[in-house]
C-alpha cells in the first residue's frame, strides 16, 4: 500500500509513537509520502529519523490511504487536501476529544496492521460547500463540520434572512448560525444547543446561535436542500467561519450552502461505534446520582 501522511507540527501535539508509526510502515513495505511541512518538523524539531520514498507539497498527490496525526483539527484540514480524491482516510489523536482523529497512540500498531490486511470498514460522510462571491484565497469552500454565519466580536446580534430553495424560511435575529453536517453535529452546533446526528444521515442541521426569541429553534433538513441567506448586520459586515477558518464579508453578500459533489471516506480499523465513542468522550447518557 501507499500511505500519505499528514500531521500537525507542533511539538504539544504528539504521541511519542511516530518513529514506532513511520518503521512499522517500512516493515510492511509500504510506500510512504509525507506532508513536508510536517517531515521537517518530525526531523527538525523532534529529532527523529523518518523513512519516507516522497514528499507532498500541495494537493497534487495520490495514495492508497491517508493518515491524519493530530486532533480533529488536524482531520479537517486534512481532508480538505484530500478533497475529492475519494482516499479513505484514518485519523490517529493526539489532541483531547478525538471524534474524527479516533485512534488512540497506544492502538496504532494493531490499527495500520489492520488496514494493511485491508481489515476495516469505510464510513462515508458529506460535506458541505459554501458559493459566494469574495471567497478569500486559501480558504476552501468545503466544510467536513459545519460553516457558520457570525457576528463580530463587538457587534449586535445580526439579522439572517433564511430560503429553503427558493422559499422564504425565517429571519434569524441571532449572534449566528451554525449549517451543519452529521458529523459536525457534535462540534460547534451541539455546543450551541444543536440535535446529534448519526454518520451516514443524508441530513443539514441549521441551529442559531443565541437567537432572540424561543420560537427559534434548530431545524434539520434534508441534505438534498440547498440554504441562501442574507445578513444585515449594524456593523455592515459579519463572519463566516468553514470548519473553524474564518473570514469577514460585507453585509448582503448572497451565500449558498449546499451538499458538496464528493464525501470523505473514513477508514474505522475496528468497525466503529459511533455511541460508544459518545460514552466516552462525552459521558453521553451518564448519571451522576450513581
Amino acid at each position: 500500500m501507499k500511505f500519505a501522511i499528514f500531521g500537525n507540527p507542533s511539538s504539544e501535539k504528539t504521541c511519542g509513537h511516530e518513529q514506532q508509526l513511520f518503521s512499522l510502515l517500512r516493515s510492511l513495505g509500504d510506500a510512504i509520502a509525507v506532508e513536508s511541512r510536517y517531515l521537517e518538523f518530525l526531523t527538525g524539531t523532534m529529532g527523529l529519523e523518518i523513512p519516507y520514498d516522497s514528499l507532498i507539497t500541495d494537493d497534487d498527490f495520490q495514495a492508497d490511504a491517508v493518515i491524519s496525526i493530530g486532533g480533529d483539527g488536524t482531520f479537517l484540514r486534512t481532508a480538505t487536501r484530500v478533497g475529492n480524491k475519494a482516499i479513505p482516510m484514518v485519523g490517529i489523536n493526539t489532541g483531547r476529544l478525538g471524534f474524527l482523529a479516533d485512534i488512540t497512540c497506544s492502538h496504532v500498531d494493531e490499527a495500520i496492521r489492520l488496514i494493511h490486511a485491508g481489515q476495516y470498514s469505510l464510513e462515508r460522510r458529506n460535506l458541505l460547500q459554501i458559493s459566494m462571491d469574495g471567497l478569500p484565497q486559501g480558504h476552501t469552500p468545503y466544510a467536513l463540520n459545519d460553516i457558520a454565519i457570525l457576528k463580530h466580536d463587538i457587534s449586535s446580534m445580526i439579522s439572517i434572512a433564511t430560503k429553503v430553495g427558493g422559499t422564504p424560511m425565517i429571519h434569524y435575529q441571532a449572534d449566528g448560525l451554525v449549517v451543519a453536517t452529521p458529523t459536525g453535529s457534535t462540534a460547534y452546533s451541539l455546543s450551541v444547543g444543536g440535535p446529534i446526528i448519526a454518520p451516514g444521515t443524508n441530513v443539514i442541521c441549521l441551529t442559531p446561535v443565541a437567537p432572540h426569541s424561543l420560537t427559534m429553534r434548530p431545524l434539520v433538513l434534508s441534505a438534498d436542500q440547498t440554504i441562501r441567506l442574507d445578513v444585515e448586520s449594524r456593523s455592515h459586515s459579519f463572519l463566516v467561519s468553514i470548519d473553524g477558518n474564518s473570514f469577514s464579508c460585507p453585509e448582503h453578500t448572497a451565500i449558498e450552502i449546499s451538499r458538496a459533489p464528493f464525501q470523505i471516506n473514513v477508514i474505522k480499523p475496528h468497525g466503529g461505534d459511533f455511541f460508544s465513542t459518545l460514552r466516552e468522550k462525552m459521558l453521553w447518557g451518564s448519571d451522576s446520582r450513581k
